[in-house]
């Protein structure tokens, strides 16, 4: 299926969110306070959503496709532990080929629609030796290293700011209120610095050492292009991270996409329940 590309212009950008934002709407009158988006393995978090309506991706004009395995690609809103949400079953990567404004699109639609608080969730490397396998850390601050950036191109002011501010891109009032809620719930959390890449290979033991170097706790594939266009948003950013394999360069064994599927799934309900609970509270 060709892709359908999405023009940096800012205009164009503003013209091509508002007409998805109003296919939604002809379909489901809820507007959203919480965007949601479900990473691998961990949408099952949309199932206790409360349903006003599921649309496939492929209804929604200008939206990407997702390929990836374990990724729905669907959207649904309706309302979770008294809130109303938006959710994403399925994000998009740079990886697949798609240019990152395609992949940040969905970020815009939802803030169209209303949402002014943004929850990513993603699976990751651990490359924090500390960490385990199934553990939840919340994303405290991300490193870009994927060569390149979503806000590249002209900007539209009435999108954001042309130079905005990532020195706290997410939400202290946030991590705080899943922190509480996380110790109310007996869930372990622990905070931690997220590596973007690009994929779609996982990384090489000189590239582990080298992230570590770095200050980087978690690696992954996504979640940077969204965070920075939901910053530039003005959207509210909570970041959680399940570790799904462990990245130590001096005993690294060869990891199978089926397993970090496994690892997240299982992991799932953790979250999910950690997410329910706590977004009571904002």
């Amino acid at each position: 299926m060709p892709m359908k590309r999405i023009k940096s212009k800012g205009s164009d950008l503003l013209a091509k969110t508002r007409e998805a934002a109003d296919a939604i709407r002809k379909q489901s009158k809820l507007v959203p306070e919480v965007a949601i988006i479900l990473g691998t393995g961990l949408g099952n978090l949309a199932k206790k959503i409360k349903a006003d309506k599921v649309i496939s991706y492929k209804s929604i004009p200008h939206f990407p496709v997702s390929t990836v395995e374990s990724h729905a690609g669907q959207m649904t809103l309706g309302e979770l532990s008294g809130k109303k949400v938006v959710a994403m079953e399925g994000r998009f990567h740079f990886y697949e080929g798609y240019s990152l404004a395609e992949v940040t699109f969905p970020v815009r639609v939802m803030k169209e629609l209303g949402a002014k608080i943004l929850i990513v969730s993603n699976a990751s490397g651990g490359l924090n030796l500390e960490y385990r396998k199934g553990e939840l850390i919340l994303i405290e601050d991300v490193i870009n290293f994927m060569g390149v950036n979503p806000l590249i191109g002209p900007n539209d002011e009435r999108l954001g700011p042309r130079f905005p501010d990532l020195s706290a891109p997410f939400s202290g009032r946030l991590m705080a209120l899943v922190e509480e809620t996380a110790r109310q719930e007996k869930i372990s959390v622990r905070r931690g610095v997220y590596i973007g890449v690009t994929g779609p290979n996982l990384e090489t033991r000189a590239e582990y050492r080298m992230m570590r170097n770095f200050g980087a706790d978690l690696v992954g594939m996504s979640t940077v292009p969204e965070v920075i266009v939901g910053v530039h948003q003005g959207m509210e950013i909570l970041g959680l991270s399940v570790v799904t394999d462990l990245c130590d360069p001096d005993n690294l064994h060869a990891v199978d996409i089926k397993e970090i599927i496994k690892t997240a799934n299982e992991a799932g309900p953790k979250l999910d329940k950690l997410i329910e609970k706590a977004i009571r509270k904002f």
